[in-house]
This record gives C-alpha cells, structure tokens and sequence, in this order.
C-alpha cells in the first residue's frame, strides 16, 4: 500500500493534468488505517500537492484538499510546523475558502501542542494571515482562525505576540472591514480574557474591552444586542464579572433595563440584558443578584405576563434557570403573592400557548417543582457528602405543593390530560413534570389517589416512541428510588415499579402460542 502511495505521487509529479491519480491517489489514501499511514508519511515527497492547489480546475483543489487532509492529520504537529509552514501560509492566502480552512485547522493542530507552538509565534507573517482570516466572508474560516488563535494566546509569550507587536494594529485594522468582523474580533477578545487576569488585562491594555462596553450606548440596537451578548460571555469568569463591576457595567446594564421601558426598540436588546443577569444569578448566587438587582425579577415577571411570544419564551427560560437551584427557588417564593400570579399564568401557559411555548413552559414548570431530597454539602476537612435537613426539606416540600396546586384548578387531571396527547414535546414536557414531582410524598400520594394513573405509568404501550419511552422510565427510575414510594403506593405497585426497572423501557412481553392439533 505504501508502494501505492509513493508510485502514485510520482506519476503526479509528472504529469500537467493528474487529475484522474489524485482520484486514485485520494482513494488509497483514505483506504489506509491512520496509524499505518502516519509510520510512512514523514516519508513521503507530496509537498508538490500544495502547488496542485492553484489551479482553475474546482474538483483539482478539492481532491487535493481532501488528500492533504488526510496526509497532514498523520504527521506531528511539530513535523508539520517545522516542514510545511510556508505552504500552510500560503493556504491562508488562498481564494478558495476550503484550502483555507485546511491551512487554519492544520495550524489549530500546531498550536495546541506545546512544542510547536513556537514555530507559531516566531512567524509574524503566519500570525498575521491568521488574523487577515477573521476579516473572510466564510464564517466557518473566521471560526477556525478564532480558535486557533485564542489558543495562541493562552501562554505569555502568544499574549506578547498578539498585543505587544504589530499583530496588535492588524486586529484593529482587521476591525474596520465591518460591524460583522469587529465581533469576531470582540469574540476573540472575550476569549482570550476569560483565561486569566492577566489575559483580560492585555485585552483591557489593549482598547478592546472598553471599546466593547462603548458598544453598549450605541444607536443601532441589534448591535447594542450583539454587544450585550459578548459581555455575558466575559461575565462567565470571575475576574471578568470584577472588572465589568469596578467599570460600572453592571449597574450600567440594570440601568438599560429600567430604560427599556421608553424604548420601542428595546426588543431587540432586552432579552440578552435579562440573560446577562440570569447567567450573573448562576454564578454569584440568585439571591445577591436578585436583591441587589431587584430590576431583574420584575422584568421577568413583567415578560412572562405580556403577549409577545419571543419575551414569554425568555422569562419562562430565565425563572426555570433561577428556580432550578434552592436558592433561587426561596427567592421567587419570597416573592409571595406576585410569584403565585406568575404560576397561575404558567398553567395558562403551558395549556393555551403555541406548542413551543408550551413545551419551554412543562420544562420550566419541571424545574421549579424539582427537589432533591439530599443536598451536597462539603465539610471543613473538604470531603463532599450528603446531607439532609429535614425541617428545610419540609419547607421545601410545602412550597413546591403550594406551587403545583397553584399552575390549575386540578392540576394533576391537567398535566394527566397533556400526557396522553398526539404531540410527543408535549406528552413528554407533561412526563418531566411528574418526573419532578414523583420523590416529593405529596407528588406520591396526588399519583396514588388519581383513579388510573399508576396503571399509565406502568403501561409502556401508552408511549409511541423512544423519547416517550426513555421519559417515562425516567418518572420510574425515580419513584422506585423513593424512600417513601412502598409505603405510599403499596407493595403490588412498588414491586411493578422495580420490575419496570429491571427490564428497561423497552421491555415486551412474549406472546405464547399454542399449536392445536389439527389445526393449521
């Protein structure tokens, strides 16, 4: 096989148009398992391949593109920094976006390997192609340069190469093409920030941060939306969410919301303010930000009672989020008499709406009812264990009672009735929400006193496909691992569960036959 490869190189060497034995020569390559190709291709002459890239003839290049493909993922990273760096940069310069996105993934490969990433930085041309890249029109390119060039910079001396050099004035060059290649960029900055202080203080030395929290008054609104969107990413770390505190963005993003309410455009920018704040909730704690931002709450309370379905779907995300965790639940609930309204109209919700609004709803319903019985609690000496506190569960479990009573008038004939219905979305959002409700003892004994509902539950014809079928082995996997279940639902019920469980959701039963003599 390795004589295939070598004869058929050089027949192409030879020849003006080889584009029937790069066909041959695509499929020996591809034929042959990669560890065997990777002991001979260190050996092997096809550097003369990335001459055959400029040409006029489209299948030519692609052949070729797919035969370095698979050539150059044999080789090592640092082989292939130290022999082909001129013709991957050559790659970047390329008209065709597929040749380009070979050079950019193949340099992806360099720089994520600790060895080769110096040929890298000691190539300020190859740098700079890699940044002319984010400026392409081809997305899936500008992704690739993205990557490969935040990996850059997740060592010093990358951070010194792109922010300390000339590369520095490339990205702002690169910036000027268009509003759609200065977020790349931004993109790119959020990224490179994220891995440490001292990444987010080269990009703050650097403009670019404050250049990007300008963004955020500027007059085009799906730009202001786009902006709002990226300071969210820089919000996932920690020192991100202190420098956008010591700036004043914070409070300055409050403040939008607050405002919102006298622009008629702030539909395109307030959903991502509402989920910067509920991505900041997550991270420093429901509580905090709720308190301190009480703004938040109110606008998300304010969209789901509103008509306009893309600000509903966004509110339903956002509480299902806050009240996932306990702590986010105790803050709606301190809420009172405004969080049961919302409940009433979470029932509406999830009966009248469209069928995706519907199915967001049953999830953030499925959220806020869930309630682990044990909470991991981690000791003084660091040792992560369980830990239960009864007079909290009790609390707990007559809140999320008193939510459930709260979504219908007869909630379980409710969320009964949507499980039976045609819509799989819907029939299993209905499964989650008993799911979520099935190790509470008051969610048991609703389901024990509901005339026909353990025989739905251990009934898998009732489900017409595998999502059904995996949703409800989910409500039984977690009312047969219920402390309580046996003495609520009685021994026949528990032993039907554990038999359910054991023979998995797709279990059917055999079907004897009988032969009958002198019958056919």
């Amino acid at each position: 096989m390795a004589a295939s490869v070598t004869e058929l190189l050089r027949e192409i060497a030879e020849l003006e148009e080889p584009l029937e034995e790069l066909r041959s020569l695509k499929t020996v390559v591809y034929s042959v398992p990669l560890n065997t190709l990777r002991e001979l291709a260190a050996g092997l002459r096809f550097g003369m391949l990335f001459g055959l890239l400029d040409s006029g003839d489209r299948e030519q290049i692609d052949v070729c593109v797919a035969i370095l493909e698979r050539l150059l993922q044999a080789l090592e990273p640092i082989y292939l920094a130290q022999n082909f760096k001129v013709e991957l940069q050559a790659g970047l310069q390329h008209s065709d976006d597929n040749v380009k996105i070979l050079a950019v993934s193949q340099i992806g490969r360099i720089v994520e390997n600790a060895d080769a990433i110096t040929e890298v930085l000691g190539s300020p041309e190859l740098l700079k192609e890699m940044i002319h890249c984010i400026g392409g029109e081809r997305i899936s390119v500008a992704k690739e340069a993205i990557k490969s060039l935040s990996r850059v910079a997740q060592s010093k001396a990358g951070l010194d190469a792109l922010f300390m050099t000339d590369m520095l004035e490339e990205l702002k060059t690169v910036m000027g093409i268009n509003d759609v290649v200065r977020y790349r960029v931004y993109e790119l900055v959020v990224e490179i920030s994220s891995v440490s202080p001292v990444s987010l203080g080269y990009c703050a030395n650097s403009g670019f941060i404050s250049q990007l929290l300008g963004e955020l008054a500027g007059n085009d609104v799906l730009v202001r939306a786009t902006a709002i969107a990226m300071v969210t990413a820089l919000a996932q770390s920690q020192h991100g969410r202190q420098y956008l505190a010591q700036q004043g963005t914070i409070d300055r993003i409050s403040n939008m919301i607050i405002g919102a309410d006298s622009d008629p455009f702030s539909g395109f920018y307030l959903p991502n303010l509402v989920k910067f704040f509920g991505n900041l909730a997550m991270v420093d704690g429901p509580q905090q930000i709720c308190e301190r931002y009480p703004v938040f709450i109110e606008k998300v309370f304010e969209m789901i009672e509103g008509q306009e379905p893309t600000m509903i779907g966004v509110g339903l995300d956002t509480i299902g989020i806050l009240g996932s965790c306990t702590e986010g639940k105790q803050v709606l609930h301190k809420t009172g008499r405004t969080f049961q309204e919302i409940l009433r109209r979470l029932g509406s919700i999830s009966c009248n709406a469209s069928t995706d609004t519907r199915i967001r709803c049953l999830d953030t319903i499925a959220s806020l009812l869930s309630l682990p019985r044990e909470e991991e609690r981690t000791g003084e000496n660091g040792v992560t264990g369980q830990m239960q506190t009864d007079q909290q569960t009790e609390d707990l479990l007559g809140m999320t009672e008193s939510w459930f009573q709260a979504l219908h008038s007869h909630p379980m004939e409710a969320f009964r009735s949507m499980s039976t219905q045609p819509f799989p979305e819907i029939h299993i959002g209905a499964l989650k929400v008993f799911t979520a409700i099935a190790s509470q003892p008051w969610g048991q004994r609703l389901m024990i006193s509901t005339p026909g509902f353990v025989e739905y539950i251990i009934d898998r014809s009732a489900e017409p496909d595998k999502a059904s079928k995996d949703a409800k082995f989910e409500l039984v996997k977690v009312l047969a691992a219920s402390k309580t279940i046996a003495e609520i639902f009685g021994n026949q019920h528990y032993l039907q569960l554990r038999a359910y469980l054991r023979e998995g959701p797709y279990f059917v039963k055999a079907v004897a036959t009988v032969a009958v003599e002198g019958g056919e």
